[in-house]
Order: C-alpha cells, then sequence, then structure tokens
C-alpha cells in the first residue's frame, strides 16, 4: 500500500509528463485492439459468408476431384450416392457437377467453369429458385463479377460450348435470368449456373455430380466410396493460414509503436532515478530495503498502464464503437482478390481480446519500468543522499 500510495503522489507530482506517457499507452491500448478487432472481424465474416454461399456445413468431393486443377474436372464425377437420396429429395443437399465451358460474348472467347446445380437445395444461399424460363430454354445465374465481365445482364443470352462424357463438342444458348451479389468470388467469378438436370443431360452424365454440400449433421458420419468428406477446418485451412499471416504482419507493426511508447515509460523512470538520488538515499536511509524501493519504482512505471486503460476507455470506447457501426471501408478492387471479403468489415471485439491487450501492455510496462530501477540496488545511501551515484 506504502508503494502504491507514494507512486500515485509521484505521478500526480510529474504532471504533464505522466499525461504524455499514458495518453500515449492509451493509444497503444487502442490501435492494438482496433487492428486484431479488424482481423478477426475479417475472419468471422469470411467464414460465415463462405458457409452461406460455398460450403454449407461441410462437403463431400469426388476422391478425383481437385479444385485447383482443371484437368481433373473431365473425370471428377460419378452417381450421387444411394444414401444421400432421402436428404436430397428434401432439399438438404446441393449436389453440383462441374466442367469446363467457353461462352462467346459480343464475339469474344472466355473460359469459364459450367456448373450445374439442384434448383431444390436449400443449403447455400445460390438463388435457384430464379432459374426459371420457358421449356426449350436453359436458365442460367451469374454473379456480379461476372456480369460485368461478360457485360450480360437478365434476360440476355450467352451462347456457351462444353464437351460432354464422349468427348464431343456442343454448344447452347443460355438465358440468364438472375444476377446475384456476393462477398464469395468462389462462386461468381468465372463461372455460371444452370439447373443440375439440365448439365447432367447435356453431359450425358445422369443422376451424377462432382460435390456435394450438406446441411444436415447427420449427413456428415457417412462413408461413401469414392466420395471424400471435408469439414470446416479443412476447408477453411488456406484462410486460417492467411488469417494468421496478416495478424502476424499486423502483430509487427503494433509492437513497434508499443516499443515507442514503453520507450518513453523507459526514460521517465531513468530520469525519475536520476532525479530523485536524494529521496531514494532517504528511504533506505529510514529504513525501506533496496527491494522495496525497486517495489516503488516499479509499481509507479506500471501505474502509468493502469492510468492509461482509463483513458483509452474514454476515448477508445466511442471510437471503437463507432468503428463497429461503419467498419472499415475496404478500396476498389479488393474484391477481385479471390478471397471473401465484404465492402466493408465490420470489427470483432472480444474479452479475450481485450484481456489479453490489457495483460501484454500491463506487463510489458511493468519489465520496463523494473529495468532502469534496478540500478537502485547498486547505490550507496549516503552517497545517494548527497547527490551522487556510484
Amino acid at each position: 500500500m506504502i508503494s502504491i500510495k507514494l507512486a500515485i503522489k509521484n505521478l500526480l507530482g510529474a504532471g504533464l509528463r505522466t499525461f504524455l506517457n499514458v495518453f500515449i499507452l492509451s493509444v497503444a491500448y487502442v490501435i492494438i485492439i482496433m487492428q486484431n478487432g479488424f482481423i478477426q472481424g475479417w475472419n468471422k465474416q469470411a467464414r460465415n459468408d463462405s458457409i452461406e454461399w460455398e460450403y454449407g456445413q461441410g462437403l463431400y468431393k469426388h476422391e478425383a476431384y481437385d479444385q485447383y486443377d482443371p484437368f481433373t474436372l473431365e473425370d471428377s464425377h460419378a452417381k450421387i450416392p444411394g444414401e444421400l437420396i432421402p436428404s436430397l429429395e428434401e432439399g438438404k443437399l446441393a449436389p453440383v457437377l462441374i466442367t469446363q465451358a467457353t461462352v462467346y460474348p459480343e464475339g469474344r472467347l472466355k473460359s469459364i467453369l459450367l456448373k450445374g446445380i439442384d434448383e431444390r437445395q436449400t443449403v447455400i444461399a445460390l438463388p435457384t429458385d430464379r432459374m426459371i424460363a420457358a421449356e426449350d430454354e436453359i436458365p442460367a445465374i451469374i454473379g456480379s463479377r461476372m456480369a460485368v465481365d461478360l457485360k450480360a445482364d437478365i434476360g440476355d443470352y450467352v451462347l456457351v460450348r462444353w464437351r460432354d462424357a464422349n468427348g464431343m463438342f456442343d454448344a447452347v444458348e443460355v438465358k440468364i435470368t438472375s444476377v446475384f451479389a456476393t462477398n464469395v468470388p468462389a462462386v461468381d467469378a468465372g463461372q455460371i449456373w444452370i439447373p443440375l438436370s439440365r448439365m447432367q443431360e447435356m453431359m450425358g452424365l445422369e443422376n451424377e455430380a462432382s460435390l456435394i454440400m450438406i446441411e444436415k449433421e447427420s449427413d456428415r458420419a457417412l462413408d461413401l466410396a469414392g466420395w471424400e468428406f471435408q469439414d470446416h477446418k479443412e476447408l477453411f485451412a488456406s484462410l486460417d493460414e492467411m488469417i494468421q499471416g496478416k495478424s502476424i504482419g499486423n502483430a509487427v507493426m503494433y509492437l513497434i509503436f508499443l516499443s515507442l511508447a514503453l520507450l518513453a515509460v523507459f526514460d521517465t523512470q531513468v530520469l525519475s532515478i536520476f532525479r530523485r538520488q536524494k529521496e531514494i538515499g532517504t528511504f533506505i536511509a529510514m529504513g525501506m530495503t533496496r527491494k522495496q524501493v525497486i517495489g516503488v519504482f516499479t509499481v509507479e512505471g506500471t501505474m502509468h498502464a493502469g492510468m492509461a486503460l482509463v483513458v483509452g476507455a474514454v476515448w477508445g470506447i466511442p471510437a471503437l464503437w463507432y468503428l463497429k457501426q461503419v467498419g472499415f471501408k475496404m478500396p476498389e478492387g479488393v474484391d477481385q482478390m479471390g478471397i471473401p471479403i465484404s465492402e466493408s468489415i465490420i470489427p470483432a471485439y472480444s474479452i479475450a481480446l481485450v484481456l489479453g491487450t490489457v495483460i501484454l501492455v500491463t506487463l510489458t510496462t511493468a519489465i520496463v519500468s523494473y529495468m532502469p530501477a534496478r540500478k537502485i540496488a547498486k547505490m550507496n545511501p549516503n552517497d545517494a543522499i548527497r547527490g551522487k551515484i556510484q
């Protein structure tokens, strides 16, 4: 208690110097929470959007399918397993058949992925219920990125050429019946979606699929020959690696800023010890041990972090709340990176994030405050009272 009382008295007596140190540390608090909140918000948004638009609750993929190797598409399809038929009839599955194709918008040539999906599915947010056209037409839906690329809109016809299961080329015009907007480029860029039944008919692959997305938990545990199940852990592995890399990069930035703030505290402690030699000698002469005197200065320096927490809460909470409402606006063209990202990312703050930041700043401030205070242990009290350091 004596150490705390003396520390408070000395901090208040330092006036402007204390305020500047406290304010800089408060900025460090807010920046660390803000940057980590941005990363956590991006991670949360990307996961939710991917589950909603691309993965569902997991998916079965044909054992030969590799999304990064288009040459596997020719052989990566098989009959939909009978064990999944009941769920399929209930609309709880979203089988997808994929092949390479070519479109000819306005006389141009463009390679795409042609994907067939069951119109009855409710697993992902893709508006498959809008695949409605005349009996002699093939309805198709595309994303907003693809619409810009093709310069196509609802009601337009696009010529599509593909190769069927026998290696024969064929072509047909599909009618754009819907243009949807999504934050997930993996279901938008470079692809056209048509009804699965028409796709199977065009390809000569009756009742076959390349992927099967699931909605029911019970469908996860099935062991299906020729199919591999991928849960969210596997599907988000690349996203987790990217988020981890971004977190490390941000950590370097805010640790540099935190180091600058701690340097100010360190300098303040060194100056304080130099200017208060007589006070230190008096404490020792009055019976305080060197460890107790070191404790006074360590507590005094550490209290900068506590006061910074209060100051940071005063101006940081409104600032962080405002960012929570408006989000971080992302620059134009960021959606072309091929990763799930919205125009505005809403930061996500958690109790663990706030407590972790408080502990980090407090511990580092305590260490920085203790380092110059160790010099007190080498002082001779008589020399200290006379203002001389040995």
